[in-house]
Order: C-alpha cells, then structure tokens, then sequence
C-alpha cells in the first residue's frame, strides 16, 4: 500500500469536522434575516450545505491548487463557501469586502483565481477585472442567499468525499495589507491553520457548551480562522452576527460564553450604556486581537465587568503567536507568552538575543509560521534569516516575567538627528496624560533631523488639549531627541477593517 494511503488525511475540513458533535441536529450557527428573524444552521446542514459547494467546486474540472477567490459581505453561507472549498482541495483568498477596483485589479492578476465569488452589487465592477484576469468562473453571493452560486449547487448531491490533502499543502492565501509597497499573498497550509486551532483550542479551553458571540468580518485571520475554527473544532455553537453594533452584541451576549474583538470594539461596548457586569456575567472569555489594545481600555473593562480581556498576538503569515493566559495573570499592556510549540525570539540589529527589557526585533518559528509568499521567492527569502526564523517586522522586549510587549513595527521605527525612536514608546506617554483618548506617532521627513517626531491624539469627550502643554509635558518626562516636534489634535484615528491604525494616511496628511 503507498505511504499517502496509510497517512491520515491532514485536510483541515477533516481536523475541524472531528470535532462536530455527535448530535448533528444541534444548532450550530444562529444568523438573523433582514429582518432581524433567526435563522439555524444544524451541524448536518453544514456538512449537506458544503458537499453540495464542493461538487459544485468539482464540476467545474479546476486543476490542482486552483485558487478560490471570494469578496462577499458576512454570511453563513460565506463560511459554508470557505469549508468547501477545502473539502474540495481547493485554495480559498478571501478578499477584504472594501477593496476597490485598482486593488482587486493586482489580486486577481497576481493570485490568477480559477473560481471568482463576489457579492450581487458588486458583479457589474468586478466581473470585467475576472475576466480581463482570465478567470474562468465566476459566481455571486449576497448576505441575504441571493445570487447564482447557492442555486447552481443546489440541484448536486449533499455527499462528498473530503479530498484528501498532505501536511504541507496549501490550504489559503492571505494578502497582506501593502502599506509599504505590493501586497504580498502569505501561503498558509492545512498543517499552518491546524496546528495552530488545535494549540488554542487547549489553550483558550474550548470546551462543549460554549457559544461564540462571532461579531468579526471573516476575511481576516482573526475572524475566519481564529474565531470560527475554534467554535468548529469544538462543536460550538456560534450566534452570527453580520456585522459588529454594540447594541445587538449586548443583547445576544448573556446567551454566549465567548467574544472575539479589536480594540475598537471594546471601545464602543464601553461607551453603551446597557453594557453591565450583568450582561457580561455568563461570559468566560473575552479575546483582543489585530490591534494594541490600551491599558486604559483594559482597566476600564474590569472595573466594569469583573473579567480581564485576554490579549494574544498573530499575523496573517503565522497566525497566533503569543496569548496571555487563559488560566492566569493577564497583563495590561502585553500580548502574553509564547504559545506551546511556537518559539519566540527578539533580538538586535547584530542577531543577539536580547534580555529582559531590551528592544529588538521579533522573530518567530513553528508550526504555525508559513512556508512563504505567493509567487515572491526572492521576499520570501528575505524575511526568514538562514536558521529559518521569520521576521516579523515587529519590534518588542520582555518582560521579567517572559511576557512580550509589542513596541511597534520596524517599518515605523523614526530615526531622528541619528537616535532610534520607537513609536509605541511615546504613544504610552501621551495615552497616560490627562485628557488623552489615544495617540499615533509617526515620522515626517525634516532637513535637519531626517526625520521628525510626530504626535497625532484623539481628546477624551470634553477634553481640550494644547499642543504646547502637551509637549512641555513630554520634556519632563522623557529625552529631549524623542519629544515630537509637533502634536496634531483630530477626532479620530483613521483604521482599518481589523482596527489599526493606518499610519501611512497619517503620513499623507501631517507630511508636507
């Protein structure tokens, strides 16, 4: 018998449907109409819904490794879309539902999709740039199950053999956001994503019973791989809301156990008044992700609900890295420890390893960590060193205790009158003043310096800040070379889908 029949299959529909309960007529997603009516979503009808997809997937004779592109807004059936395209042996690129035609133009010319799946409004724009592309099928799918994909599936049979898929072979792709130059497509495999469900299902304590309040978009490693693969893998049941409104989250959150969010989500749950320790009282856990989250936010969500968010760290070339515990001290500030099986690095420019305290760059190594970018060897080889570490781009230290701080990114680093300034390393000074909401500190080009510190800060509601206190304030706190030569006050920080800030806009305005 050859060796690929004896070896289990490593698909990860596979890893994630061993988990689905024995009862498969429980209820597994619970979604809502337009008009608010619930919908369910047995476990059956996930795995009747994808075999019907892959059929469909598989009629159309699409070679090995085709890609599977898809910009659709938030649905279940979104989701059924992705499960079946690797239960086909697919490679699935889900699309950020806010691209715009240029961007979308580079990813269909650059990840060559076989398979083009887009939401209704959007066929008239997108369906040019497929076949200019040379895409040879394209489908619609709208939130509501209207569009031609659902009915061309429907009339195939519900059963399907799952293909079988190696370790190593590729599951999905993930375009990074390309701040700083070309998009790059990060190329996850089955074991990538698998390893890295199964370490936070121990980890985070996934267990049945729980429900996930999924209130994340699923173009995005935290929401369609994190969030969803946790709730899959341990036969979760998931109340799925199509977008993040702090209104409904507070509503549907003492039937859940588990959330998922960025920063900004908090934020806003924060600012509603119905948002109580009784409405948080059945809840474990609380996740923040894709963005730093303030300590203040932090402390505030404590005093409010009694439970510390449990901050972790990942990208979308790695997935999750590091997480505070989920038994344990969580630390304001940090993004925790290592995760078992992941390694975890920071050094200096020379390669040594950096104590406790030190500034360095991040490094990562396991499992979970990509094997390189899409149709880039030569960037894939510049960003992993000759010991086969992947570099991060971040820049960090640890703490006494082993919990990691992320201080920025390297890319953000300002170098000005020759002295290093790291970001992150104002923005705390500036979030601790009176009257500070949040700040970005970015560098500007500047004749004498290179480059010059730059604050931007958002007031808290009612605050009136000066920039000149502001910067008297900073003299008395920290070295001259790092205090920003000017300070910018707005209403908010412009971010993007996952919360971050984008600094690159902040550049293009506060540049010149």
């Amino acid at each position: 018998m050859p060796d690929t029949a004896r070896r289990p299959d490593a698909n990860l529909y596979t890893v994630l449907s061993a988990g689905f309960p024995a009862d498969r007529e429980a209820c597994a997603i619970e979604s809502f109409d337009a008009a608010g009516n619930p919908r369910y979503h047995r476990w059956s009808d996930i795995e009747r819904a994808t075999g019907r997809l892959a059929n469909l997937l598989r009629s159309l004779a699409l070679p090995a490794g085709a890609r599977v592109a898809v910009q659709v807004e938030k649905s279940p059936e979104a989701l059924l879309l992705y499960l079946a395209t690797l239960r086909a042996g697919l490679v699935y690129l889900p699309l950020n539902s806010a691209y715009q035609a240029a961007e979308l133009a580079y990813f269909l010319g650059d990840a060559q999709p076989a398979v083009v799946v887009c939401s209704p409004a959007a066929r008239e724009r997108l369906g040019p740039l497929a076949r200019e592309a040379g895409v040879a099928h394209l489908f619609t799918l709208g939130e509501h199950q209207e569009g031609t994909l659902l009915p061309a599936a429907a009339a195939l049979p519900d059963r399907f053999r799952t293909v079988r898929r190696d370790p190593g072979d590729l599951a999905a792709i993930l375009y990074t956001s390309g701040t700083t130059g070309r998009s790059k497509g990060a190329m996850l495999s089955h074991e990538n994503l698998a390893s890295n469900a199964r370490v936070l299902h121990h980890y985070w304590r996934w267990r049945r019973g729980d429900v996930l309040l999924h209130a994340l978009p699923i173009f995005h490693v935290h929401g369609l791989f994190v969030a969803s693969h946790g709730a899959l893998l341990s036969g979760s049941k998931m109340i799925w809301l199509a977008r993040f409104d702090p209104a409904q989250v507070v509503r549907h959150l003492p039937r859940a156990t588990v959330f998922m969010g960025v920063p900004t989500m908090y934020v806003r749950l924060l600012d509603h008044p119905d948002f109580t320790a009784d409405c948080a009282a059945g809840m474990r856990l609380f996740v923040s992700g894709s963005a730093p989250l303030l300590p203040d936010t932090f402390r505030q969500f404590e005093a409010r609900t009694g439970q510390r968010i449990l901050e972790r760290y990942g990208m979308s070339e790695t997935v999750m890295l590091t997480s505070n515990p989920c038994d344990g001290n969580r630390v304001a500030g940090t993004v925790g420890l290592p995760l078992p099986g992941v390694s975890v690095r920071v050094v200096d420019e020379g390669g040594r390893t950096c104590a406790a305290g030190e500034i360095g760059g991040i490094q990562v190594r396991g499992p979970n960590v990509f094997g390189g970018y899409w149709r880039m060897p030569e960037k894939t080889r510049e960003e992993f060193t000759a010991d086969r570490w992947f570099r991060t781009g971040d820049v960090g230290r640890w703490d006494a205790n082993g919990y990691l701080s992320i201080v920025g990114r390297s890319k953000d680093l300002i170098i000005s009158g020759g002295y290093n300034v790291y970001p992150k390393e104002i923005e705390s000074w500036l979030d601790d003043m009176p009257g500070v909401f949040e700040s970005a500190v970015i560098g500007v080009s500047h004749r004498d310096f290179g480059e010059a510190v730059t604050a931007v800060v958002v007031p808290q509601p009612g605050a009136v800040l000066e920039e000149a206190a502001l910067i008297a304030a900073l003299k008395a706190r920290i070295a001259a070379f790092k205090v920003p030569k000017r300070i910018h006050v707005v209403a908010e920080l412009p971010r993007n889908a996952m919360g971050k800030v984008q600094k690159n806009l902040l550049r293009e305005r506060f540049g010149g």
